[in-house]
């Protein structure tokens, strides 16, 4: 919803109705992940994608009934047969989709989410996606401090409340099924939880060329972009136009500092970019012993590296802690240039994060988007 809520926040705060469609649960290929969504608008305007141009012609009529009686609708949209054109996904794919109406009426707290979203503040939207009728559309706003809206059931209430702080902490969406009174071993009730958390950190040491490409690369994907570096001469702005922000502090204090403020997560991704052991290795002693951390890669040759894990282990890291690096960093792509290492970093980054082998695609049999485990 975050790519359509300016639009649906404008109808909403107009008092108009709108159709959202949002993608609650995928198998095999799909082409979107939870939390896609789409609008259908008051007159009849399309906003967004659920499924990159597969079944948006389908969705729109869906929620073009939505809209007409109000009722929300919970459809599966699978493989297509063999007429290439028929409605379905030829990727092979599945998608659950969840349409339903907005208004100030059935999304009351849709201004509240909408803030949240725009401040960068974290915030879950837990919604009944499929059980009784008349526990259809029923939300929870979830916030890391308080609560708003009602499931229908306090018992369930409670259990979505727990369930949703610990996805919104890790910044996942997810399908949670209960018992229809909040039973976590029932069935009956499903809750599609949508996490908005703050954007994912990346921490570039090092205030060199390369820094500047990886830096815009992460901006690109999504990331907040620190670049750190000792060195006050070459840590500045314009220097790096990529970077959210640029800090001038010995590297190793900085992440010990951000560690100790709770602002390093399992999301966060460390790159140590400077090829020198006075930054190098203080800065990776503290990342490497750090409970939680998505990836942490440092450039350097072979022999920089070598050195680099003889120096943390006289320091006391242990072979487990070592293994977490990865070293040299990137992906084998022949990358020369700091455009193209930025892109080779990146594809360790998200083969890392998705499970994937980092392997031509043309040269592996089976699905393209490996599975996803669910909460």
């Amino acid at each position: 919803m975050r790519d359509v809520i300016d639009q649906l926040e404008g109808w909403w705060k107009n008092g108009q109705e709108a159709a959202l469609a949002t993608v609650v649960g995928t198998f095999r290929s799909a082409p979107r992940q939870p939390g896609a969504s789409m609008l259908v608008g008051p007159a009849g305007e399309a906003v967004g994608s659920v499924s990159g141009g597969c079944v948006e012609g389908a969705v729109y009529e869906l929620g073009g009934e939505v809209l007409a009686d109000g009722r929300p609708r919970l459809q599966r949209y699978g493989v297509s047969d063999d007429d290439a054109f028929s409605v379905g996904l030829t990727c092979g794919g599945i998608l659950d989709i969840y349409v339903e109406k907005v208004s100030p009426e059935t999304y009351e707290q849709l201004g509240k989410v909408a803030d949240a979203i725009r401040e960068e503040s974290p915030v879950a939207v837990a919604t009944v996606v499929a059980g009784p009728e008349e526990r259809l559309g029923r939300r929870l706003i979830v916030w890391p401090d308080s609560v708003d809206g009602t499931t229908g059931s306090t018992r369930l209430d409670e259990a979505v409340r727990d369930d949703v702080r610990g996805l919104l902490a890790a910044g996942r969406n997810a399908t949670l099924h209960y018992g229809v009174d909040g039973q976590r071993r029932g069935e009956g009730l499903d809750v599609f939880v949508e996490s908005f958390a703050p954007p994912p950190r990346m921490i570039v040491f090092g205030a060199i060329d390369f820094a500047a490409a990886v830096a815009k690369m992460g901006n690109f994907l999504g990331y907040r972009v620190t670049v750190c570096d000792a060195r006050p001469v070459f840590a500045t702005a314009s220097r790096f136009p990529g970077a959210n922000e640029v800090v001038v502090e010995w590297p190793h204090r900085y992440l010990a500092a951000e560690a100790k403020a709770g602002r390093i997560d399992e999301r966060t991704v460390i790159t140590v970019l400077t090829h020198d052991p006075k930054f190098d290795v203080p800065v990776l002693e503290v990342a490497l012993r750090l409970p939680k951390v998505g990836y942490i890669g440092a450039m350097g040759s072979r022999r920089t590296h070598d050195d680099r894990l003889e120096r943390l282990r006289e320091a006391g890291l242990t072979e487990e802690e070592l293994s977490r690096m990865s070293s040299p960093i990137g992906l084998d792509l022949g990358a020369r240039t700091p455009e193209e290492t930025a892109v080779s970093i990146a594809a360790e980054m998200i083969a890392q994060r998705w499970g994937g082998g980092g392997v031509r695609l043309a040269e592996r049999e089976g699905p393209i988007h490996l599975a996803v485990a669910s909460a």
